[in-house]
C-alpha cells in the first residue's frame, strides 16, 4: 500500500499536475471556489436544488448587478463598511492600550485581566440589549457592539505575545542598559507585531460577524439589514448576495492587513517565507 501511494505521488502526472499548481502562484486559491460554483450553477440548471432554497449562482449575480444598477446596493456597503472601519479602530485603539499595559506590567495584568477574561466569554447577542438601552437603536449602538467584537482578540494576542518574548532577549536588553521605552521599541515591539498582526486579523474577522448583530439593532440600511430582509420577504438571492458580499469584503478587508503584516515581517526567517 505505502509502496502505491509512493509510486502515485511520484508520477509524471502527478509532477506535471503540481508543476501546473506552482506557476499558478497565488491564483491557484480560487481553483476551488470557481470549482464549486460550476458545480452548483449546475446543480441549479439541471434542476437537482430547489432555485427557491438555494438560487444559481447566476441568479445571485443578477440581483447584485440590479441592486447596484438601482443604487440601493452602495448605500448598503458604504454604511456597512463605515461601521466596520470605525469599530476595527475603536476597538483595536483600547485593545493596544490594556493588552500592552497588562502584557507587560504584572500589577495592571493582576488587576484588569480577570475582569476582561470573564466579559470576553459573553456571548455576542448578550450585549444588544445593554447597549439599546445606553446608546438607543442608532449609530454609536452598532459601532460599541462592533468594537467589543474586535477588542478582545486583539488584546489576548498582544498580551500573550508580550508574556511569550524570549526572556533572555529581555536580559540582553537589560544588560545594554536600555531603558523601558528603548526596552520596548527593540525587544517588545519586533517580538510581539507577529502576534499583534494575528490578533488584528481576528479581530478583523470578528468585526464582520459582529456587524450582522449590529444592524439587527433597528437598522434600515447595510448588508446585515439586506440580508435579514432577504430572509423575511422570502428572497433567498438577497440573502445570498449579502452574504457573497460579506465574504468578498472581508477577504479584502484581511487581505489588506496580510499585505501590511508581510511589509513589516519581511525581516523574519520563517518556514512561510520558503513558500
Amino acid at each position: 500500500m505505502e509502496q502505491r501511494l509512493a509510486i502515485a505521488i511520484t508520477s509524471p502526472q502527478t509532477g506535471n499536475i503540481w508543476q501546473f499548481l506552482s506557476r499558478l502562484g497565488k491564483a491557484k486559491g480560487l481553483l476551488l471556489p470557481v470549482f464549486l460554483l460550476i458545480l452548483w450553477e449546475s446543480l441549479s440548471r439541471f434542476g437537482l436544488v430547489a432555485p427557491n432554497l438555494l438560487p444559481a449562482p447566476s441568479t445571485i449575480v443578477i440581483t447584485i448587478w440590479k441592486l447596484g444598477a438601482a443604487g440601493e446596493l452602495w448605500q448598503h456597503i458604504s454604511i456597512t463598511l463605515y461601521r466596520v472601519f470605525v469599530g476595527f479602530l475603536i476597538g483595536t485603539f483600547l485593545a493596544t492600550i490594556l493588552g500592552g499595559l497588562t502584557g507587560y506590567s504584572c500589577l495592571i495584568h493582576d488587576l484588569l485581566d480577570p475582569l476582561l477574561q470573564s466579559l470576553r466569554n459573553i456571548p455576542s447577542l448578550a450585549w444588544v440589549p445593554l447597549f439599546i438601552l445606553w446608546m438607543g437603536i442608532h449609530e454609536p449602538s452598532k459601532i460599541a457592539l462592533i468594537a467589543v467584537g474586535v477588542f478582545f482578540p486583539v488584546y489576548l494576542n498582544l498580551m500573550s505575545g508580550i508574556h511569550n518574548v524570549d526572556r533572555k532577549l529581555v536580559e540582553v536588553g537589560k544588560i545594554y542598559r536600555l531603558n523601558d521605552w528603548q526596552l520596548i521599541s527593540r525587544v517588545f515591539l519586533p517580538a510581539t507585531l507577529p502576534a499583534y498582526i494575528v490578533g488584528l486579523r481576528s479581530g478583523l474577522g470578528l468585526g464582520w460577524m459582529f456587524v450582522v448583530a449590529a444592524e439587527l439593532m433597528g437598522a434600515s440600511q447595510g448588508l446585515g439589514f439586506l440580508l435579514i430582509d432577504g430572509q423575511a420577504t422570502g428572497r433567498p438571492a438577497i440573502t445570498l448576495a449579502s452574504i457573497l458580499l460579506f465574504a468578498i469584503f472581508g477577504k479584502v478587508t484581511d487581505s489588506v492587513i496580510g499585505f501590511a503584516s508581510h511589509r513589516l515581517l519581511h525581516w523574519q526567517d520563517v518556514y512561510a517565507s520558503n513558500h
